[in-house]
Order: structure tokens, then C-alpha cells, then sequence
């Protein structure tokens, strides 16, 4: 009895299990019903607009075309009833003297005759017959406005519903080499996240995806990083308007950028700096001698300072100039504070169109503090002198070359320490200004000079793309420092 028990409730445990998995199919059932009269009104809807947007692009289309026959039609006209009034009033006036001549002709007296004769040869030599010409303005051939759409109606027939069997699997960061996909892509959909570790993307990251959506080209430029993170992993994804592919494998990219200030401590008296931005000031010697008379404020100065503390880099080291060894005399020069040792490296300056003088460029660490830029083999510039007549030159080693090119608001310089390469860009056009052609024996650092005038640095810059095509294509043509004269 105990074992017919156990079995009928074994049975009924599992009819039990059966009827609510019946139930819960039919609450699906029930709501798949639902979602798919919604999703086919969707569809519908959706069908039927993009059917009256066609319609609406052919009729538009339609009303040019015909716009066009009707005023080739009414240009045509215009000439041929002009052309056709002028003969008409010239065989008029033709008629009316033949008419005149013959009358002349049976005319008896000799005197007259002779008088008629010579008035009608002369209204036949100006008659407007003879100027007319007779060959036609206009044809009444309309064959080049004829159309053919057996293309465009092959294609209208070809018109069938999305596949939704995607799959995307490549990554477009240069776009040289999208691989044929089996179906239409509407847009593309990328994301990206920091990472700051170098090898394999990991599956699992600390920061969250960030999402952009709707990319149309094929070809998108990222912008907003921050450059103080070295590594960023991305995966694109292509999508349709009925589905969305798989994303691609994920990419890694470096986003390390050279990042500097300018030293304080280096810095002329006369130039106030504050961390990128430079102003001179005729009274900035005499304000200096006064702060170093101040014991208190010693340990305040820039070199000393948290925020400085804070940005040390195995570059980046003390200056070696506070004090007696800084810019002085007419050597009116502030240094950057962080070495170039290797790499490529880029940065922009904006500076004062009206500052009397102005120089960018790069210098060795052992620049003499009354060097000004340009003016020892210690270093490399490009020059701006606003005095008496403006003129912007290229100098280094006491010797200058006059740049034939428009002087832009903000200059952009790009190193390769390896190639020994330091060129100028206008950083608007990324126009290439000038190209110092060397050999770096030691660490370079980034120099400036103003006189009576500002500017100011953008650093944290990765090297434009405009740029990095420029150098390939001028590598073996770019100014050598030889070549100043």
C-alpha cells in the first residue's frame, strides 16, 4: 500500500511539474500573440514610410525632370519664334521692294527711272535679308532629355526584407581594410574603456564601457581622451535596423603623450610664468629682487611646490638654473621642464602676433644663460620679429633663414628625437613651416622666448595624423641646419 502511495505521488508530483510548464507556455504564448501584433504593426508602419519616402523621392525627382523639359522647352520656343518673327519681317520688307522695283521698272521717264533705280539699289544692299541668317537657332530634337530607368526599376525589384543573420568581425581604427560583409550596414556602434596595462585585453576591467552609437562613416575619430591614461581598449560592432553583429575582438591602443611645464626656475626675471603661460613684464627684475629678500618665501617657489612634486617624472628633474644661473641680459627664455630623450613628441604654443619678438624651439640643457634661442649650436628655433618690419626666420647656430609663410596665431612643433628631426607646423592648416634636419647627442628640452609680448603652451597632445603624413612625405626633402644661412 506505502509503495502504490509513493508512486501515485511521484505521478501526480510530476503531472503537477507538467501543468505549470504547460501554464507557463501558454502565458508566453499569450504574450509572444501580443508582442507579435505590435511587432507587425511596427513593421507595417515602418514599411510604409520608408515606401512614402521613396515615393516622395521619385516624385521630387519627377518635378525636377519635368521642371527641367519645360524650360528647355520655353528656351527653345523663345529662339525659334524669334528667329522665325525676324524672317518673317524681313520677307516682308523684301516683298515691298520687289514690289517698288517693278513699278520702277514700267515707269516711262527716263529721269525718274534713273533717281527710283539708285534709291532701290540701296534699300536692297541694306535690307535685312541679306543679314539674316538662315540656319536655325534652335533644333526641336529633345532626345537628350529622354530617361531610362531599367537599372533603378532591376534594383526597386530587388528590394526585400532585412537578413538578421550578422555577424561583424573586424576592427576599424585605420580603415584601409573592411572586409566585404555579406549584409547592409546601417551604422557602426564603438566602445571604449581605460585600461593602463600593457598585452592581451583583459575580459574583466575596472572602468565601464563607454558607448558611441550611431557612426555612419567608416572612419571615426575619437576625441576628448585623456592622454595622462596610457592604454585604451576598443570593439566595434556593425549593425542594421533589424539586428546588431558581434562585437570584434578588442584593441588596445596607447595614448601616451609628452606632458610638461614650463620651469619657473629657469625662467629670464622679466617673464612672469605660471605653469604654461608666460607674460612679460618690464618690472619682473625688480619684483624678483624684492621676493628674494623675503627669507619667508624661499621654500614657496615653483620648483618646490605640491603640485610640482606631484608631476616628478624620471625626466623630470630639478632644474639646475635657480638662481644665478637663469636667463638674464637680453636672453629673454624660459625652458620646459621635462627632458626628450626618445619617441616622437608634439606640442603647441599660441602666442601675441604683436609681441615684439618671439621664439619656439629646442635646446640642450647646458644653453648658456645669456644664449638667446637660435644663436649657439645649443639650439633650434623659429623666430618672430616684430621690430621695425616683421619678419619670421628659422635660426640656429648664429645663422637664420627667412620662412616665406603666412605667420600663424598658434605654431605647432613636432619632435623625433631617433631621426633627428624638429619641424614647425601651422597648427591650424598643419602646414609645415620648417624642418631642422640634425643629431641629438643628449637630451633636448623645450625652449621659448618673448619680449614685450605673451604666449601660452598646449602640452598632452598626440602627434596629428596630418602631421605624421607630412614627415613620411618630406623625409628626404625637409631644410637641414647646413642649409642656414
Amino acid at each position: 500500500m506505502y509503495v502504490v502511495k509513493e508512486s501515485l505521488r511521484k505521478i501526480t508530483t510530476t503531472l503537477a511539474l507538467k501543468n505549470e510548464e504547460i501554464t507557463n507556455f501558454i502565458c508566453c504564448q499569450k504574450q509572444s500573440l501580443e508582442n507579435l501584433e505590435g511587432n507587425s504593426s511596427r513593421v507595417q508602419e515602418d514599411l510604409e514610410t520608408e515606401f512614402s519616402s521613396l515615393h516622395s523621392v521619385l516624385d521630387d525627382m519627377k518635378d525636377s525632370m519635368v521642371t527641367r523639359i519645360k524650360q528647355e522647352r520655353a528656351s527653345r520656343t523663345y529662339e525659334l519664334q524669334s528667329q522665325l518673327s525676324a524672317c518673317s519681317k524681313a520677307l516682308e520688307s523684301s516683298e515691298e521692294l520687289l514690289e517698288v522695283a517693278n513699278q520702277t521698272l514700267c515707269s516711262s521717264e527716263a529721269d525718274d527711272f534713273t533717281q527710283a533705280a539708285k534709291d532701290i539699289k540701296d534699300s536692297v544692299t541694306m535690307a535685312s535679308a541679306f543679314r539674316l541668317s538662315l540656319k536655325a537657332k534652335a533644333t526641336d530634337s529633345m532626345s537628350h532629355m529622354m530617361v531610362d530607368f531599367t537599372q533603378e526599376r532591376e534594383m526597386l525589384q530587388a528590394i526585400k526584407f532585412l537578413p538578421v543573420n550578422m555577424n561583424c568581425d573586424f576592427f576599424k581604427y585605420n580603415t584601409d581594410n573592411i572586409p566585404n560583409l555579406s549584409f547592409p550596414i546601417d551604422h557602426y556602434d564603438l566602445e571604449h574603456r581605460r585600461t593602463n596595462h600593457e598585452g592581451p585585453p583583459r575580459a574583466r576591467e575596472d572602468y565601464p564601457w563607454m558607448v558611441v552609437e550611431g557612426i555612419r562613416e567608416t572612419e571615426y575619430t575619437l576625441t576628448g581622451l585623456r592622454f595622462d591614461t596610457r592604454y585604451m581598449t576598443f570593439r566595434v560592432k556593425a549593425c542594421n535596423k533589424a539586428v546588431a553583429g558581434e562585437f570584434s575582438e578588442l584593441v588596445t591602443l596607447e595614448t601616451h603623450a609628452f606632458l610638461f611645464k614650463l620651469d619657473a626656475g629657469s625662467a629670464h626675471q622679466n617673464l612672469k610664468v605660471e605653469d604654461l603661460s608666460v607674460e612679460w613684464d618690464s618690472c619682473g627684475g625688480k619684483v624678483v629682487q624684492d621676493i628674494r629678500k623675503d627669507k619667508n618665501r624661499t621654500n614657496q617657489s615653483p620648483m618646490h611646490s605640491p603640485a610640482r612634486t606631484a608631476m616628478n617624472s624620471p625626466k623630470r628633474v630639478p632644474s639646475a638654473r635657480v638662481g644665478r644661473d637663469r636667463f638674464t641680459a637680453e636672453s629673454y627664455t624660459v625652458l620646459g621642464d621635462t627632458f626628450i630623450d626618445a619617441g616622437q613628441q608634439y606640442w603647441e604654443v599660441r602666442f601675441d602676433k604683436e609681441s615684439k619678438a618671439f621664439a619656439v624651439g629646442l635646446a640642450l640643457r647646458n644653453l648658456g644663460r645669456f644664449d638667446q634661442l637660435g644663436k649657439s649650436n645649443a639650439s633650434w628655433c623659429i623666430h618672430l620679429n616684430n621690430w621695425l618690419q616683421q619678419s619670421l626666420t628659422a635660426k640656429h647656430n648664429n645663422k637664420a633663414r627667412t620662412l616665406d609663410c603666412p605667420i600663424p596665431d598658434r605654431i605647432g612643433v613636432y619632435c623625433n628625437y631617433e631621426e633627428g628631426a624638429l619641424s614647425f607646423y601651422n597648427a591650424r592648416t598643419k602646414t609645415l613651416m620648417h624642418t631642422f634636419r640634425t643629431k641629438f647627442t643628449q637630451p633636448v628640452i623645450p625652449a621659448f622666448s618673448v619680449w614685450n609680448g605673451s604666449f601660452s603652451v598646449q602640452t598632452g597632445l598626440q602627434v596629428p595624423s596630418a602631421v605624421q603624413s607630412s614627415q613620411r612625405k618630406n623625409s628626404g626633402t625637409s631644410s637641414s641646419n647646413a642649409s642656414l644661412t
